[in-house]
């Protein structure tokens, strides 16, 4: 089972309410503080957007409780400690089993065969996680995928429920319309598809049980959401897959922005900024794949061409998985690219300062899997992107940068595979070809769009949680 096959259905409710925001309101005056219990998934690819939501939040006259494992919490009070002092961090008790112990509880951490495990962990954490409740009494939870259970423990003692959906509004518009209506061929927006071999991708590559799903689409996810759904996303970009949604499931769909996070004098100097900050403006491709995927050998010989056939600078970040841990970089590249490479190319064994790089002026594009937390952050900071989709939503976020105009996909074979070939023509059109400032251009355009309604949208998302903490009041 995973999200994208598992669908479901839903009310549009505007009220017209004073603007709540950062800046003082009536409401403020009155000292009313609500307490938000946020429940992200244990996958870092969650727990990173619910904490910035719930930052963001905080100053806006709202208490939040940030519920997650030891090990992810850690995490949290290691890279986000000045922010602390206005969120709660409360710990999910998860029993361990003998396979998975307490510093596996986070899919950041945990080998693919023992997903299936993290997640049967997590669903015996209820007993915990309804205890929390009990105790702090919240005005208000969010919850997250994978957690239906949740709205259903909550309803009966009068708390609302806000389900905060991680993945974009297209994705969801997308599976959304093809559980309603049975097929894809009514879809409006003809940009976005899937080719026959991306079909199997948005599959889990485990089956997943999770107890007590409702029979609807995403399992149930929008349809027990309290009158609203949050989503990762922003009206400036994906509006119209926004609208579609808030169609689809009868429920208003309200944009919490792309909550990246503002990288300026946050992260210490490195060997990496160093080196990225003696090349000219635009003139470096950084290559990541996300926390949680590991490229084969296949595919790194595939890249390491692609690169060898265009001549611009790069950063390359590599992660092996726990099965591979005694693969060395240079096992893992062809004979001597290392060396070819040398002053052009960096390659980075397991971590980067992400939003640092793309932040940095001489960055010129992004090679990415298309991630939706990668797709934000790129947009966010104004890198073209270079999409080489592999599974689940990635290939729809993919279609979605092309129909922007601030990206090209690399053409890959009907088998799915990409060639290095393939790859080092997307990279000169956006390097080398006319084609690249143009789309160089669009993706400024876009950003500033953006971030001009940031905190506007963030005004909403502090609205319609108050309005329903007072509903239910």
């Amino acid at each position: 089972m995973h999200m994208y096959m598992h669908t479901h259905t839903h009310i549009y409710i505007c009220i017209p309410l004073k603007k709540i925001g950062a800046r003082g309101t009536s409401m403020e005056k009155e000292q009313v503080k609500f307490r938000i219990l946020m429940f992200p998934y244990l996958s870092y690819s969650h727990v990173y957007p619910y904490f910035e939501l719930a930052k963001r939040l905080s100053n806006r006259n709202l208490h939040i409780y940030f519920c997650s494992s030891a090990i992810n919490l850690e995490s949290i009070k290691k890279t986000m400690q000045k922010q602390l002092s206005s969120i709660e961090l409360v710990e999910l008790n998860l029993p361990s089993l003998p396979e998975l112990p307490p510093d596996l509880h986070t899919t950041k951490n945990v080998p693919p065969n023992l997903t299936s495990a993290l997640l049967q962990v997590f669903q015996m954490s209820r007993s915990s996680f309804s205890e929390i409740v009990n105790n702090l009494k919240p005005d208000l939870v969010m919850y997250d995928y994978f957690e239906s259970w949740v709205p259903k423990l909550v309803s009966p003692q009068g708390i609302p429920s806000v389900y905060f959906a991680t993945v974009g509004a297209a994705t969801f518009s997308y599976f959304h319309h093809i559980y309603t209506y049975g097929n894809v061929s009514t879809f409006p927006f003809k940009e976005l598809y899937l080719l026959e071999h991306e079909k199997e991708g948005v599959k889990s590559p485990v089956e997943l049980e999770i107890e007590d799903v409702d029979q609807d689409f995403a399992d149930g996810m929008l349809s027990l959401s309290s009158e609203i759904v949050l989503i990762k996303g922003s009206k400036g970009f994906d509006a119209k897959y926004i609208d579609h949604l808030s169609f689809l499931c009868q429920k208003r769909v309200v944009p919490v922005g792309l909550l990246v996070h503002d990288s300026k004098g946050n992260e210490k100097n490195s060997d990496i900024l160093q080196w990225l900050s003696k090349k000219e403006r635009s003139s470096t491709l950084f290559i990541c794949f996300g926390s949680e995927y590991f490229l084969s050998k296949d595919q790194i010989q595939e890249i390491s061409k692609g690169l060898e056939l265009c001549d611009v600078n790069f950063i390359w970040v590599v992660k092996f998985s726990v099965q591979d841990d005694c693969i060395t970089l240079e096992e893992a590249f062809p004979r001597g690219f290392l060396e070819r490479v040398k002053g052009r190319g960096i390659v980075v064994d397991g971590w980067a300062p992400q939003s640092k790089i793309l932040s940095n002026p001489n960055t010129g594009a992004f090679a990415s899997h298309c991630g939706w937390s990668s797709v934000t952050e790129s947009l966010y900071y104004s890198v073209p992107i270079i999409a080489m989709p592999i599974r689940y939503d990635q290939p729809i976020n993919a279609r979605l940068v092309v129909e922007a105009g601030v990206g090209v996909e690399v053409v890959k074979g009907q088998d799915g595979v990409f060639t290095g070939e393939e790859l080092s023509k997307s990279i000169r059109k956006v390097f080398v070809e006319r084609t690249g400032e143009d789309i160089r251009s669009k993706a400024r355009k876009l950003s500033e769009k953006i971030k001009e309604e940031e905190e506007q949208e963030l005004d909403e998302v502090a609205e319609q949680i108050m309005r329903l903490c007072l509903k239910n009041k």
